[in-house]
């Protein structure tokens, strides 16, 4: 789903050749039918399975999408002119990067390119976020969340997040200045001066208080009224949760 930052949040999920805006949808009973056709979002071939969340097993391999620096920053070489695809890793990967500290039910460090600020925080559904460094390139962001890492996760509690368990007592100024003085004086050169708090509200009517996560390839039909949206979660009434991430490439029809 694509999002667009407000209060709340807006979601807009792409169905054929066309956008859906999905909260004017909520609180409706709405059908999401899985068609059984998949693509891979790569080279677009039809696939029978999906890897990383929208490859075929080939573009895993290949593509410079499902590199394993997409996840693990600290290992791009892009700098060193190492690369999957070193056009695609100058556009990616030698560009600014933000490490940031974000909040939802646990406080954690991330890394994300200066132009997904805040996008990557709304699909963790972090509720609140803070710059901390800002570097020239994803590797050196990748050194840093792996510095930190020893003293802050880096992962989402996604249940917790879509229970809308905010951890209390956090003070992110505060949490910056610590973080800083963890980093070693080289690294501190890539502090931010940014001391904006983001704060994210989400279009939720009711949080679950017991999360089920569905599939379409176990549930190819899914129907119930929807309750709100939570980082790439479709939220239903009975507690049931898709993650539209998940699914990228999957053919679907809609009806609301």
């Amino acid at each position: 789903m694509r999002s667009e930052f407000g209060q709340p949040v807006q979601y807009y999920l792409p169905v054929g050749k066309h956008e859906v805006a999905m909260n004017q949808l909520i609180g409706n009973n709405i059908r999401m039918n899985f068609t059984g056709q998949m693509n891979c979002i790569s080279c677009g071939k039809k696939i029978r399975t999906s890897f990383n969340q929208g490859f075929c097993y080939s573009c895993l391999q290949t593509s410079p999408e499902a590199s394993e620096t997409v996840m693990r920053p600290e290992l791009s070489k892009a700098h060193l002119g190492i690369a999957r695809d070193m056009e695609w890793a100058r556009e990616h990967d030698l560009i600014e990067h933000v490490v940031y500290l974000a909040l939802s039910s646990e406080l954690k460090v991330g890394v994300t390119r200066y132009h997904q600020v805040p996008t990557r925080w709304i699909d963790q559904g972090a509720s609140f976020a803070i710059e901390l460094c800002r570097t020239p390139n994803r590797h050196i962001a990748g050194i840093i969340e792996v510095w930190l890492k020893k003293y802050f996760t880096d992962k989402t509690n996604w249940r917790a997040m879509l229970q809308n368990q905010i951890a209390t007592g956090v003070d992110l100024p505060e949490e910056k200045e610590n973080a800083l003085q963890l980093l070693t004086p080289e690294l501190q050169t890539y502090y931010s001066e940014n001391h904006k708090i983001w704060k994210i509200d989400y279009p939720v009517q009711q949080y679950p208080e017991k999360v089920n996560s569905i599939t379409f390839d176990k549930t190819p039909e899914v129907t119930g009224v929807l309750s709100g949206i939570k980082g790439q979660y479709l939220i239903f009434e009975d507690g049931r949760v898709l993650n539209i991430r998940k699914h990228n490439g999957y053919w679907i029809e809609m009806e609301a």
